[in-house]
């Protein structure tokens, strides 16, 4: 399109974005750039929810098995590294469609980025193994108190503005005001929706099938690779309560369960967030029905929206 626009799918965990990325390819020929912050990590399948072997061999994914469990990630190489992944999709003649859940993701990549200020890497190193001794209250806490913008959120955002803060003698809302760089794509928003009663009937179904399928054994297995209990990779919904177990501070029984529990808390805080921070006109879908079916609403909508104008 001459506007640049592209179609990010977006919407809570289990609500059906990969099936309905990968019915797309039926209607468009797309290659999607996951913005999900846990499938960048390797050697969890299962407990990360990534698209399958088939489902990769149909549609090509980007943005998947980046990192090992023990490396940190952060939105701003996402937004990098995604521009890079969609302008050579763009190259292939082939429609990039950015699908995930990871709302800081997806506004980094929208709404453009900024310039981080230069941080001295051996003292990030010797930093990062003091924050890795705290709890995630205590992580939040100094976190708070270093930035008093600070939004909130989990180990490694707070991790990370504890470093900013540290190492630049400011804290990181002061650098993403005034260090912000121009950019950022221009999205064409879907928004994927079910009711409550039945998101949660699918994620502790989810969750059932993962530990069924070998999550627990999974995680057992990056933990005796020699990464921490706390490792970036392991912090995340639906691993973090296997860990729980193999350390024995719940019981086998009660990690599906604990999980499902998790993932309804996550979702809700995704639906607050799309509900609130998307701007510009949002497609919004009812995932009730066949992905097939959501997939040829979404590739008519899209063909309806090339000869008009971007929202602003």
């Amino acid at each position: 399109m001459a506007d640049g626009r592209i179609p990010i799918l977006v919407g809570p965990t289990a609500v059906g974005k990969t099936a309905v990325a990968v019915a797309l390819a039926a209607h468009l020929p797309v290659e999607v750039v996951s913005a999900d912050s846990r499938q960048i990590y390797r050697h969890l399948d299962i407990g990360t929810a990534k698209p399958s072997r088939r489902e990769r061999a149909k549609v090509p994914h980007h943005g998947l098995d980046l990192l090992d469990p023990g490396h940190r990630y952060n939105a701003g190489r996402f937004a990098l590294e995604a521009t890079e992944w969609i302008e050579q999709i763009r190259a292939r003649g082939n429609l990039p469609i950015v699908v995930g859940g990871t709302g800081l993701y997806i506004r980094a990549l929208t709404d453009g980025l900024f310039r981080e200020p230069s941080l001295d890497p051996s003292r990030r190193h010797l930093l990062a193994e003091f924050a890795d001794t705290l709890n995630p209250a205590d992580l939040v806490r100094w976190a708070s108190r270093l930035d008093p913008g600070f939004a909130g959120g989990g180990k490694q955002r707070a991790a990370r503005a504890i470093e900013v803060a540290v190492l630049s003698g400011y804290p990181l809302t002061h650098w993403q005001r005034v260090a912000k760089v121009a950019g950022g794509v221009v999205p064409w928003f879907v928004r994927l929706t079910l009711p409550r009663q039945v998101l949660h009937h699918r994620i502790l179904h989810r969750a059932q099938e993962m530990v069924r399928r070998g999550l627990i054994e999974e995680v057992a297995s990056v933990l005796a690779e020699g990464h921490g209990a706390h490792a970036p990779g392991l912090d995340g919904v639906g691993i973090r309560e296997a860990v729980e177990y193999l350390h024995g501070e719940r019981t086998r029984e009660s990690v599906a369960d604990a999980v499902s529990l998790s993932s309804r808390q996550y979702a809700k805080r995704q639906e607050t967030w799309f509900r609130h921070q998307l701007h510009g006109s949002v497609l919004t879908l009812d995932a009730t029905r066949p992905p097939e079916l959501i997939a040829v609403e979404i590739a008519q909508a899209w063909e309806r929206s090339r000869a008009a104008p971007a929202a602003d």
